[in-house]
């Protein structure tokens, strides 16, 4: 466990220890498997909660990510905007045992954003005239109609750091940013997986991507395996 004025815990069973529990909206940050929180994602599932509601742009792969969670049945509803690439998805989709709420990709991530920010709900052109607005408010503004979507919340917020300083301010690498940042923000409840931890004042201020008042315990994982979801190699020319 972490001591009363640290957020750093020894494991990441120990980080979900008395937070997690049947029933709960979980929001889990990642791209495919790029800048998944892959350690706290397999606690999770040892912790044998179930019912979830998992707010997440897509569902990992078989055998990986939030795939582990799809296998054990312990996700209810998935509230995604992509999950091409899990075969167990769409076998429990499909055979009614798995709810599914789709949101275009930028949709989502302003959904989640704004259950950060504290906005219950905007309008988005996007998806007006589709199945996405069917039974939802739309609106003319300025000759354009618009779609009202609901801000999303989580109780925990499972995310995917490179590096924190112990105050839990955190740094994302390139790309594995992603859904990590709006996903911490709508969380009660914060939990980071981090590469890297560093003393408090070593981080730039400027270079913070999240600062640590949305962080409440924090992970170390310096070895996270890091799958590769699909590997294209270009072929030699003249092959």
């Amino acid at each position: 466990m972490a001591s009363a004025k640290s957020k750093l815990y020894d494991s990441a069973a120990a980080a979900l220890a008395g937070l997690v529990a049947d029933g709960q909206t979980l929001a889990v940050g990642g791209f495919g498997l790029c800048g998944i929180p892959e350690a706290l994602i397999a606690a999770l599932r040892d912790s044998g909660v179930k019912n979830l509601t998992v707010i997440s742009n897509n569902a990992g792969v078989d055998g990986f990510g939030l795939g582990l969670l799809l296998e054990t049945r312990q996700i209810r509803k998935m509230i995604s905007s992509y999950v091409g690439e899990n075969k167990e998805f769409e076998r429990q989709y499909l055979s009614g045992e798995l709810e599914l709420e789709f949101n275009p990709q930028g949709t989502l991530a302003e959904r989640l954003r704004a259950g950060g920010a504290g906005i219950p709900a905007f309008f988005t052109a996007t998806g007006y005239g589709t199945v996405v607005a069917e039974g939802k408010e739309t609106r003319q503004i300025d000759g354009r109609w618009y779609v009202l979507e609901t801000a999303l919340k989580a109780d925990v917020a499972l995310v995917k750091a490179w590096k924190a300083d112990k105050a839990g301010n955190l740094v994302f690498r390139k790309t594995a940013r992603n859904f990590n940042p709006v996903c911490a923000m709508a969380g009660k409840v914060c939990v980071a997986e981090v590469e890297e931890v560093v003393e408090i004042g070593q981080i730039d201020p400027d270079h913070v991507h999240l600062p640590g008042i949305y962080v409440d315990r924090i992970v170390h994982n310096p070895h996270p395996e890091k799958r590769i979801e699909q590997r294209t190699i270009r072929q030699p020319e003249g092959n």
